[in-house]
C-alpha cells in the first residue's frame, strides 16, 4: 500500500459532518421556545417512547447525563452507604464517580482479552457486603450478561449495566440495558446517538424502577405540591430531546456503518505484524464507540498517525485503580494486568459514520508503513 503524497486530515469528532444542515432541528427548536414547554414536556416524553423502543425495553426514562443514569440507576436499585458494587478497572471515570457519589464502595476487577469485564474475576470479588455488579459495555462491546447474571442469580445481587458507551450492542440479538435490572447510557455529543449538550437515559423492564426513576430525577415530586422524598435534579431537558428526536432515526444507520467500518479496518489490519485485534464473537453486536487495537510500539505508532494528519487517541493510559481518586481504596500497580496493559498498549481510530472511503485507506496505508 502506498501513504498518500500528502497528509490527510482524518477526524476524530464528526460533529461538523453530523450537523452541517441544522435547519430541519432548528426549526422545531423555535417551535418548543413558543410552546415554552422547556422541562419535562412532549419532547422528552416522546423521545423516551422511541429510545425504548429502540433498545427493546419496556420503559426509559431521560435524565441530565450519563453519569447520572448510572447514579440514579443505583439509587433506585436501592444501593446504600455501606454497600459494595463491583465493577470493571478499565472504564470512564463516571462509572466509579456513580458508585462513589451514591454512597457505596467501589469494588474492581479486571477486564478479559475483549477489554470487557472478566466474569470470572467478579466472582471472586464478591463478599457479604456487595449489592450489586455494574458490567461495563465498554467502548460498545457488550460485557457476557449470560455469565454475569447468572452470578448475579447466585449471589443475589442486582445488575446495573454501564451501556453508556453502547447504545444498540446486543448479546444473542438482545440489546444491552434490558438484560440487568437498570441500563445507563449517555447521549453526550461524541456517543453514536447522541445531542447537543449533556443527556442521558435509564432503561428498565420494572414499572416500579421506573416510576422511582421518575421521582428520583424530578426533586421526588409525586405532584406540583408534594413531594415522596428529597430527591434530585436531573431532568433531560426539552431541547436536548428535540435534538434527540431527530438524531434516533438514525442509529440503526450509524451503527451498520461503524461496523462496515471496524469490519473493513479488522481486515486490513489483522495481516499487521505488530497489531493485535481483540477477539471478535458472532454472537454479540460490537457497535465501536471506540475502534481499539493492541499495537508494538503503541506511543510511537501514535505520534506517527498524529503526525500524518489521523487523530488517534488513548482510551485510557491510566486505568482508575492506579488513579489518585482511588488512592484510597489500597489497589497497586500488578492488580489489575489486563486492564494495565490496555493502558500501555491499546490505540483508538476514528471510526464513525462520517468517514470516507480515502480516509479509511488513509489509516490502513499508515499504518502499513509504520510497521513495515
Amino acid at each position: 500500500m502506498k501513504t498518500a503524497d500528502k497528509p490527510m486530515n482524518v477526524p476524530y469528532s464528526y460533529l461538523s459532518r453530523q450537523f452541517a444542515e441544522i435547519d430541519e432541528i432548528l426549526e422545531d427548536i423555535r417551535a418548543l421556545v413558543k410552546s415554552g414547554d422547556f422541562t419535562l414536556g412532549k419532547p422528552m416524553q416522546q423521545f423516551e417512547e422511541s429510545f425504548a423502543k429502540l433498545i427493546g425495553a419496556k420503559y426509559a426514562v431521560g435524565v441530565g447525563s450519563g453519569t447520572d443514569a448510572l447514579f440514579l440507576a443505583l439509587k433506585a436499585a436501592g444501593i446504600r452507604p455501606g454497600d459494595e458494587v463491583i465493577t470493571a478497572a478499565n472504564t470512564f471515570v463516571a462509572t466509579a464517580g456513580a458508585i462513589e457519589t451514591a454512597g457505596a464502595r467501589i469494588v474492581f476487577v479486571d477486564s478479559n482479552a475483549k477489554g470487557v469485564i472478566d466474569p470470572a474475576k467478579i466472582e471472586k470479588a464478591v463478599t457479604s457486603k456487595t449489592r450489586a455488579i455494574m458490567p461495563v459495555h465498554w467502548a460498545g462491546q457488550p460485557a457476557d450478561m449470560p455469565k454475569i447474571m447468572k452470578i448475579a442469580e447466585q449471589h443475589r445481587l442486582k445488575v446495573i449495566e454501564d451501556a453508556c458507551q453502547a447504545i444498540g450492542s446486543a448479546v444473542g440479538g438482545k440489546r444491552t440495558g434490558t438484560i440487568g435490572l437498570l441500563g445507563g447510557f449517555s447521549l453526550h455529543p461524541l456517543k453514536n446517538l447522541n445531542v447537543w449538550g449533556d443527556g442521558g437515559v435509564v432503561t428498565t423492564n420494572s414499572e416500579q424502577m421506573r416510576d422511582k426513576l421518575r421521582l428520583l430525577r424530578n426533586h421526588g415530586m409525586s405532584s406540583r405540591d408534594e413531594y415522596a422524598f428529597y430527591a434530585y435534579n436531573s431532568r433531560l431537558d426539552s431541547l436536548q430531546a428535540v435534538v434527540g428526536n431527530h438524531l434516533i432515526k438514525d442509529v440503526e444507520w450509524i451503527t451498520k456503518t461503524r461496523i462496515a467500518n471496524a469490519k473493513r479496518l479488522d481486515l486490513a489490519l489483522s495481516k499487521i505484524k505488530g497489531v493485535t485485534l481483540p477477539p471478535r464473537d458472532a454472537n454479540e453486536t460490537h457497535v465501536y464507540h471506540l475502534y481499539q487495537f493492541f499495537a508494538k510500539d503503541r506511543d510511537k505508532l501514535l505520534k506517527f498517525l498524529v503526525g500524518r494528519g489521523i487523530e488517534a487517541k488513548v482510551h485510557y493510559p491510566i486505568p482508575l485503580h492506579l488513579q489518585p481518586a482511588s488512592r484510597y481504596l489500597g489497589y497497586k500497580k500488578g492488580d489489575f494486568p489486563n486492564a494495565e496493559r490496555q493502558g500501555t498498549d491499546t490505540i483508538t481510530l476514528p471510526v464513525h459514520q462520517h468517514l470516507t472511503d480515502a480516509e479509511l485507506e488513509h489509516m490502513i496505508s499508515s499504518i502499513h508503513e509504520f510497521y513495515r
